[in-house]
C-alpha cells in the first residue's frame, strides 16, 4: 500500500512595532488593536472565528484577514496544523508551540529583534524534530511586508515587497527601511551571508523563527513550501544566505502575483523558487464584501493563504466549493464581530 505523504501547515505568528509606524500597515481597522491582529488570526485559523481576541482583524475599509480564506481550505481539505508562538504582544486562544520568541521592536531602531540568534535556533531544532514528509510555512505578522524589505537590503537582495493596502506605499517603506539601515549603521548588501544577523537588525521574530524551521526541515529531507508573498521570498532569502540550496517551493495568490509592485517573480526567480500562483476566482462572487475587497487589491496574501489555496487545486478541490466556504467563514467571523466582548 502506498502512503500518503504526511503534510503539516505551520503558522508563526508574531508582532514587530514597525506595524505602528503609521502608513504601513491595513492590518487591523483599530491601530490601538492592532497587536491583537495575528492572536486573532491564529484563533481563526485553528477554530473558524476569533475565541479569546477582542477583536475581529479588519481593514480600515472593511476587508476581512486572510485567515478567512485559508480557514475556508481547510474546512474543504481539511489538513494538520501547528500555530507557533513567533512574538505574539497579546494572548491568543489558540494552541501555540513556543520557540521563545519576543515582539520585535521597530525596525529604525539599531536592534529590531534582539533574541533572532536563538528564536532561529530553536525554531530550527523544531524543523528538524516535526514527524511529517512536507512542511507549509504561512505568517501572520502587521508590518512585515516593511521587515522583509529590511532583511533584504541588509542581504543584498532585490527589494520589492507587497502591501496589505490597495495601493502599495513603497516610498514610505523605503523610507523606513533607509532609517534602520543608518541606525545599524549598515550599507545595502552589509550583512549578506549573514542571516540571523540581517533579522535581529532589520527583521521581526516571525522571519527568525520561519527561517530557522525550513533550514531544520531542509535539514531533515522535509519538504517546504513557503505559503505567502514577498514575506516569505524574504525567508527564502534568509534560507539562501544561511547556505541552504535545496528545492524550495513558494505558494502565493495571483493577488500579489497580479501585483508589479511586489515584483514576486523576480524575487522567486534571483532565489530559485519554483512558483506557484493560484487564482481563487473572486470575480465570480465580486458581489460579497470579502471578495469584493481582494478583487480591488486590499490585503493579497497572509496566514498562508497563497499555499492554502494551492494545497486546494493540488489536491482537486474546486475553487467554487472553496468560495462557498469563504462566504461561511466569513458569516462566523462577522457574527462574532457583533456579540458583545
Amino acid at each position: 500500500m502506498t502512503r500518503t505523504p504526511r503534510t503539516l501547515f505551520a503558522l508563526a505568528a508574531g508582532t514587530t512595532r514597525t506595524a505602528g509606524i503609521d502608513g504601513i500597515s491595513a492590518a487591523g481597522a483599530d491601530p490601538a488593536l492592532l497587536s491583537h491582529t495575528p492572536s486573532a488570526d491564529a484563533e481563526i485559523f485553528e477554530y473558524g472565528h476569533p475565541v479569546r481576541s477582542p477583536v475581529v482583524p479588519v481593514s480600515p475599509t472593511g476587508c476581512p484577514t486572510p485567515a478567512v480564506v485559508t480557514r475556508a481550505v481547510r474546512d474543504c481539505l481539511g489538513f494538520d496544523s501547528i500555530v507557533v508562538d513567533a512574538g505574539l504582544a497579546e494572548p491568543t486562544g489558540a494552541p501555540t508551540v513556543d520557540v521563545d520568541a519576543a515582539p520585535g521592536a521597530d525596525v529604525r531602531e539599531a536592534v529590531a529583534v534582539a533574541d533572532a540568534e536563538r528564536t532561529f535556533a530553536n525554531a530550527r531544532r523544531l524543523g528538524t524534530e516535526l514527524p511529517v514528509d512536507r512542511l507549509v510555512l504561512g505568517e501572520t505578522i502587521p508590518g512585515g511586508t516593511t521587515t522583509a524589505m529590511g532583511v533584504l537590503a541588509a542581504l543584498g537582495e532585490r527589494r520589492e515587497v507587497s502591501s496589505s493596502l490597495p495601493e502599495n506605499p513603497l516610498a514610505l517603506k523605503r523610507d523606513v527601511v533607509r532609517a534602520g539601515l543608518e541606525a545599524s549603521g549598515l550599507d545595502p548588501g552589509g550583512l549578506a551571508g549573514q542571516p540571523t544577523e540581517a533579522v535581529r537588525r532589520m527583521g521581526d521574530p516571525v522571519l527568525a523563527t520561519l527561517s530557522g524551521l525550513a533550514v531544520g526541515a531542509l535539514e531533515a529531507d522535509t519538504d517546504v513550501v513557503l505559503a505567502g508573498g514577498t514575506q516569505l521570498a524574504a525567508v527564502a532569502a534568509l534560507v539562501r544566505h544561511a547556505g541552504r540550496n535545496d528545492s524550495l517551493a513558494l505558494a502565493t495568490t495571483s493577488f500579489v502575483a497580479d501585483d508589479e509592485s511586489a515584483g514576486i517573480r523576480d524575487l522567486a526567480a534571483d532565489l530559485a523558487l519554483d512558483l506557484t500562483v493560484t487564482d481563487p476566482g473572486f470575480e465570480a462572487n465580486e458581489s460579497h464584501p470579502a471578495m469584493a475587497a481582494y478583487r480591488a487589491g486590499e490585503a493579497k496574501e497572509g496566514v498562508g493563504m497563497g499555499g492554502a489555496l494551492a494545497l486546494a487545486d493540488e489536491a482537486g478541490v474546486e475553487m467554487a466549493a472553496v468560495r462557498d466556504a469563504l462566504v461561511s467563514v466569513y458569516d462566523r467571523v462577522t457574527e462574532t464581530a457583533e456579540e458583545p466582548r
